[in-house]
């Protein structure tokens, strides 16, 4: 890899930047310089991109002085003191100013890079309503004839079909509109997305009026999320006039619908603001979602006029760590307010699947086995209000705790105490006797009292418990409801068949471990089910999650193994899975992300996280864990799933939703992309 893994430049993002310039009415010269400045500390950021208000280099609230051939001859000579500044930047600017071509004025946004002046984009759609009057002064992109024009001696490409290609970093493609453009019911971006432009800037004046701003934010939240890019916005700001309009100076930047800056409005000092894109991420999401590219391809005619402008961005090759929010917990919203919703939101989900199988077949009992884990404890809640929603007594959920050899006491206890606080059916079914007669019959080392606790020894047990729980349901007429876990399908830590991997409907099925164990803190803080639910409750959420399935050297009062000793911390395995499975980042990009998430004080926290941190050895070793897991050794199961309600846009395995994949196919492409790209050390 030619750039630092620590970098942000080698992982498929880029750093580009909104300027916000304290400018002077009619004074290009100090416009320009304001320009630099911003341009200067940009750079001096490593970003690539950097994007100014529209009309920049006059302001916007000339009026009839855009006629004057005075204030158009200084806004060229402004433009050609930015051209020149350029040599010495490292971003691609785009500036705003009125420029004469043909006879014509236009409302343009220069390109600037390297020196150069790359193409000129004339504005579209020239608002002439309310305290607009564009039209009296400029012409319409339409309108022009054209496609070239002289600057400083150069042939430049002209019209507003210009995109800008960066040559050395691939998807960095920025396609630049003015202002009224993504008013419209069809922006000029849109099409370009669709003829791969990942980054759209809105050059913007924009004076302010009650409630404008929210509508901004709407504006650039829907059209970056339409249209699977990251959409700039720069407004003017202080040192427009004010004869008859306010300004604020809003600058935002958002991708695919999710904000990721936003400057102060109203302040008195000119701004900049940076966030990174991450246009791989961009690229993926534009390759799976075929609806996209159906829409692009009936817009063939018009995107086939795109011209494509390259460019040379010179890459960083220092390191430029991320500056983004990155959340530990893919799956689990930070933000408490939307935490909150999206519990709720997966609660019904799964309430909603378990309901309507329950109609469909005229089932009025479920049956569980309760081992006092968290995915039981989970399936249990989901049933109870089931139940409740179909009016049926709790009692129909007939609970089953089935200890063996390596059930401890806290396990054991909790399972009863949650059963009994939940009123369902509570029953325990010793497994001992019928696993001493399945271990007698295939003359297994343990029946003749060897301590050998292999594989058959602990899928004995799990697959009594299973096959006991189907018969229980056909004596009782009822349904089984699976208990395992997303987190669990992705490693194949499930025994397959008759085992926890089946049942008749898998109510977690496509809910990772971390978000089970947050739905669960949720039921706690809201406390629907009583004191009883919730004081049991949280000692199950600190208990070691363990299959229970060896006996150990303890007393038996606590769980003698711990699943993630052996498949990988669970917050860990679910950012991996969440990064690998949804977007299909190469395994050196999740190690990445994964260290800036979980690497020391990196991170916000969710409540009840208490997890460690992990430096890039110890991602990279239990990335190589998932990563074999997940693609050689658990396909098979995965294949062959029960039904299940899809709960995320994380995503879910179940063959006939968001993953089919062969039970054959080998990791070692992926595992040699994380040996040659990811360090031991940082």
């Amino acid at each position: 890899m030619d750039r630092p893994f620590s970098s942000l430049y080698a992982h498929d993002f880029v750093r580009v930047a909104v300027g916000v310039p304290r400018m002077r009415v009619a004074s290009p010269s100090d416009n320009a310089n304001r320009t630099i400045e911003l341009a200067q500390r940009a750079s001096d950021r490593h970003a690539g991109l950097v994007v100014f208000p529209e009309m920049g280099l006059t302001c916007y609230t000339n009026d009839d002085l855009f006629h004057q051939d005075a204030l158009l001859d200084a806004a060229m000579e402004a433009l050609h003191h930015v051209r020149d500044a350029t040599h010495e930047l490292r971003p691609l600017l785009l500036v705003g100013m009125p420029l004469r071509v043909g006879g014509q004025l236009f409302n343009a946004a220069v390109a600037l890079h390297g020196g150069r002046v790359l193409g000129v984009s004339p504005k579209t759609y020239l608002p002439n309503y309310r305290e607009f009057y564009e039209k009296r002064q400029f012409t319409s992109a339409r309108d022009a004839v054209q496609d070239s024009v002289e600057l400083f001696g150069e042939k430049v490409p002209f019209g507003n079909h210009l995109m800008y290609e960066a040559t050395s970093l691939d998807g960095f493609t920025v396609f630049p509109e003015i202002c009224e453009d993504v008013w419209t019911p069809i922006p000029p971006s849109t099409y370009a997305a669709m003829g791969g432009a990942t980054i759209c800037a809105n050059l913007s004046a924009s004076n302010i009026t009650m409630g404008k701003a929210g509508y901004r934010r709407q504006l650039c939240a829907n059209q970056s999320g339409r249209c699977l890019s990251a959409y700039l916005y720069a407004a003017s700001g202080p040192g427009e006039s004010t004869t008859d309009m306010a300004w604020d100076g809003h600058a935002l930047i958002y991708e695919n619908a999710r904000r990721l800056a936003e400057s102060e409005r109203f302040a008195d000092d000119e701004q900049l603001i940076t966030a990174d894109i991450d246009v791989g991420r961009l690229q993926q999401e534009r390759m799976r979602m075929t609806s996209f590219n159906d829409a692009a391809g009936e817009h063939s005619d018009r995107i086939a006029r795109l011209r494509r402008i390259p460019f040379d961005f010179d890459v960083p090759t220092a390191s430029v760590p991320l500056e983004r929010t990155l959340e530990r917990y893919p799956y689990v919203p930070a933000n408490p307010d939307l935490r909150d919703e999206r519990c709720r939101e997966a609660y019904n989900i799964q309430i909603q699947g378990l309901e309507q199988r329950l109609r469909a077949t005229g089932i009025d009992k479920l049956v569980l086995g309760i081992s006092g884990g968290l995915d039981s404890t989970q399936a249990l809640l989901v049933a109870a209000r089931t139940m409740d929603r179909l009016g049926l007594p709790r009692n129909n959920i007939l609970c089953y705790t089935l200890p063996g050899y390596a059930t401890s006491e806290r396990t054991r206890t909790n399972a009863h105490r949650l059963m009994d606080a939940l009123g369902v059916s509570a029953n325990e079914i010793d497994i001992e006797p019928l696993t001493a007669a399945m271990f007698e019959a295939l003359d297994h080392p343990f029946h003749h009292g060897e301590e050998q606790y292999d594989i058959t020894f602990e899928n004995v047990q799990a697959g009594a418990r299973t096959s006991l729980l189907f018969r229980l349901a056909n004596h009782e007429g009822g349904m089984v409801v699976g208990t395992g876990d997303l987190s669990e399908l992705a490693l194949g830590w499930a025994t397959y068949g008759v085992g926890d991997h089946m049942s008749h409907y898998a109510v977690n099925a496509s809910v990772p471990k971390t978000l089970i164990s947050h739905l669960i803190h949720w039921v706690c803080e809201t406390d629907p089910f009583g004191d009883a639910a919730t004081n049991v409750l949280r000692s199950i959420l600190d208990t070691e999650i363990s299959p229970e399935l060896v006996p150990g050297s303890s007393d038996g009062r606590q769980p003698s193994q711990s699943s993630e000793d052996i498949v990988g911390p669970y917050p860990l395995q679910d950012f991996n899975l969440y990064y690998i499975s949804r977007f299909g980042f190469r395994p050196s990009k999740v190690a990445f992300l994964s260290h800036h998430a979980w690497g020391p004080g990196s991170a916000e926290r969710v409540p009840g996280d208490e997890s460690e941190e992990y430096d890039i050895a110890e991602i990279k070793a239990w990335l190589r864990v998932f990563v074999r897991r997940f693609f050689e050794f658990s396909q098979f199961k995965r294949s062959a799933i029960p039904n299940a309600p899809k709960v995320g846009s994380g995503g879910s395995l179940s063959p006939r939703g968001d993953w089919r994949a062969p039970s054959d196919a080998s990791a070692k492409a992926w595992l040699d992309e994380l040996d040659r790209n990811v360090p031991e050390a940082l």
